[in-house]
């Protein structure tokens, strides 16, 4: 079973919201910080794995909210 996956992506001057394996972005927006709202609810909904970019395209940070196999302890 494939990881799901919601991606904040650059394109060209806005930001887009991406599911792993769509062709097509769920939504554009002119921030990034629109975006990752956005793509929370998405990720939350979905019990998948949130992973926002940088403008160049390297991963700047993930959060899961789905059955995540490495729980934080304590």
């Amino acid at each position: 079973m494939s990881k799901k996956q919601v991606h904040v992506v650059p394109q060209g001057g806005s930001w887009a919201v991406k599911s792993t394996g769509a062709s097509k972005a769920s939504k554009v927006t002119s921030t990034q910080q629109e975006a990752v709202q956005v793509a929370r609810k998405i990720a939350i909904n979905n019990r998948a794995e949130l992973v926002v970019h940088r403008q160049d395209g390297s991963i700047r940070s993930k959060d899961s909210f789905g059955n995540d196999p490495f729980p934080p302890r304590g």
